[in-house]
């Protein structure tokens, strides 16, 4: 398991990278079973009222999320890739050029091995 995390401006992003054998959390939406890699992360944007405060830098901004949209990929290095591009989508737009929004890939540690 990877996660992808996209940060700028104080605030981070973190999405979830199943790769082959593991098991994605299954609910409505999810890709189909015989995708090898599956990507699961939050989606927002800014929004004038309502949602939720967040602040970016110097400057306050509210904030709505989507449900999460799970994509199946059939190799890791798309499935990375893809992974990356959305979490700076989602720093753009909040108006954060993509430049700026710092990308790291993380191996998350077996839980058995523990």
């Amino acid at each position: 398991m990877l996660q992808i995390q996209g940060s700028a401006r104080g605030t981070d992003l973190t999405g979830t990278l199943y790769e082959r054998g593991e098991e994605p959390p299954q609910f409505r939406g999810a890709p189909d079973d015989a995708a090898p890699y599956v990507w699961i992360c939050d989606a927002f944007y800014e929004v004038e009222s309502g949602g939720q405060t967040q602040q970016l830098g110097d400057r306050e901004v509210q904030i709505a999320f989507e449900s999460p949209m799970p994509r199946g990929f059939e190799t890791r290095e798309a499935a990375i890739e893809a992974a990356k591009e959305h979490v700076r989508t989602q720093f753009v737009r909040l108006g954060i050029p993509a430049a700026e929004v710092a990308v790291d890939v993380i191996e998350v540690a077996d839980d058995a091995s523990a």
